[in-house]
């Protein structure tokens, strides 16, 4: 089956078609650097994590393209918490988000551009769209004039008529169109404009910071949001990009505004296939920085382990509406630990002395079969990674129902469990991992040391840190069990 993608461009379903049969250019609007990273950004990086990992198990090579927006007035409103200056708010972001990727088991991009150092790219473009008469410099600022592009509003579906007021207030007297853009900023970030995005407990600083700035034809200023992310794709994957990723809420004006200026300066069509995911939700509201309404990736990661997380943030479609909620987070550790349950179970049985090389059970090869046909089918079908995970959860019955009912193990029917385990969980970013060799024992020493220490708590009435440890110990993936003859384990 061929795969297909839901793409915002047209509104339909499509075949996918690369302009390479060979290889997909894939790029992605990520973070700006101001705010720790959350459950709601952690959705999208998994998800646009599991499409790399499936076009490549496909057959294709991926060329992933991932930026950092590190020149932004959200940093700049930051100086004074995080940093002494816009670059240094903007470094330690980044490095709490490298962190929760790769606590994430995200799969490298090929490169991660930042914004302050794609500044000559971005000057390149602006004067391309001056020369070609579709922006114009006003008071040292230069904005996109959206009524020399015929097809704007193509993405978002919407007419130029009904475009209101685009940017900040200061912009108004300055553009001709209300609906126009800011390509480049004259100066620094404005006091008001850094108040705005300030919390109420900010600590503030002796004069307001404003920001990077650069020389360009214009005069010193600072790049405009949307262009940022057209220079920067453009410098590593070229005029035209087979999918673009981002959130639903990016679709007007950023999307919009990176397909006007782009195609404006080339010509060319900017991406073939644009992919939205949808908001992720908590109570009632959607989860976000500026809402302060967030559970961080870091302290999900730190709770639940990498797996559950994951687990969670796949049972929906990229492009459905996912709420949090302890309930559905508990739902996924369920059905993470059946999971691996079935994958320890096809393992031990595997190697067990009543694994057989001529013991056949063709109900467990046709399940696990069927499983990764049907695996397959919801991946092709827009990357349904819902329906993707539930025939994962189809090898694990298949698995169960063998061991239980035999004394005698099909070798070969459990080696090929195994592999859809590791197969299929691998594209969806699941490590069905077990601890082997020297290092068993001293992960064993090391569980039951944490074990006495907690009977220890027990014994003296300190219940809270005696259930701490046990939670940090399930949060390394150790999962612990009270018996009448003492806690047991499982790594």
């Amino acid at each position: 089956m061929t795969l297909h993608v839901t793409n915002t461009l047209s509104g339909e379903k499509e075949p996918f078609e690369p302009q390479d049969p060979e290889r997909v250019l894939l790029y992605y609007c990520g973070l700006t650097t101001s705010d720790p990273p959350h459950l709601g950004h952690a959705r999208s990086w998994v998800h646009v994590d599991v499409m790399h990992r499936w076009l490549e198990f496909i057959g294709y090579d991926v060329r992933h393209v991932e930026n950092f927006t590190d020149v932004n007035e959200k940093i700049v409103a930051r100086v004074g918490e995080q940093g002494d200056d816009e670059d240094d708010v903007a470094k330690h972001y980044i490095r709490e988000i490298i962190e929760a990727m790769r606590g994430l088991n995200l799969k490298r991009a090929e490169v991660y551009p930042r914004v302050s150092e794609h500044v000559p790219e971005i000057i390149d473009l602006v004067e391309t769209l001056v020369e070609k008469g579709y922006a114009y410099e006003s008071n040292g600022s230069v904005y996109f004039d959206v009524t020399a592009f015929e097809e704007y509003g193509k993405l978002s579906n919407q007419r130029l008529d009904d475009i209101e007021e685009q940017g900040q207030e200061d912009e108004r007297s300055e553009k001709r169109n209300p609906a126009d853009f800011a390509l480049w900023k004259a100066d620094g970030v404005s006091a008001d404009a850094v108040e705005e995005h300030r919390g109420p407990d900010h600590p503030g600083t002796p004069a307001h910071p404003e920001g990077q700035t650069w020389e360009s034809p214009w005069g010193e200023g600072r790049p405009g949001w949307h262009i940022e992310c057209s220079a920067m794709s453009m410098t590593h994957l070229g005029e035209t990009l087979d999918i673009h990723v981002g959130g639903r809420d990016l679709v007007f004006p950023h999307h919009e505004n990176e397909i006007a200026q782009s195609e404006a300066a080339t010509g060319e069509t900017f991406a073939n296939y644009w992919l939205h995911c949808a908001l992720f939700e908590i109570g009632d509201e959607k989860m976000s920085s500026s809402l302060r309404n967030f559970i961080t990736a870091e302290e999900a990661i730190e709770r639940f382990g990498p797996n559950v997380v994951r687990t969670f943030l796949v049972s929906g479609t990229y492009n459905s509406r996912q709420t949090y909620s302890e309930a559905a987070i508990e739902e996924a550790e369920e059905r993470w630990e059946r999971l691996s349950r079935a994958y320890d179970r096809a393992a031990d049985a595997a190697d067990s002395p009543d694994a057989y090389a001529k013991r056949a059970d063709d109900d467990l090869r046709t399940a696990v079969e069927t499983a990764r046909e049907d695996f397959a089918a919801a991946m092709n079908d827009d990357f349904n990674t819902r329906e993707a995970l539930s025939a994962l959860g189809d090898v694990a019955s298949a698995v169960n129902a063998h061991v239980d009912a035999s004394d005698e193990y099909d070798y070969a029917g459990l080696r090929e469990a195994i592999e859809a385990f590791t197969d299929l969980g691998g594209v969806l970013g699941l490590q069905f991992e077990t601890v082997t060799d020297g290092n068993a024992d001293l992960a064993g020493d090391l569980v039951e040391l944490v074990l006495d220490l907690r009977e220890d708590a027990r014994d003296a009435g300190e219940y809270e840190r005696a259930d701490d440890l046990r939670d940090g110990l399930e949060a390394l993936g150790v999962t612990v069990e009270d018996t009448d003859d003492g806690p047991t384990y499982r790594l």
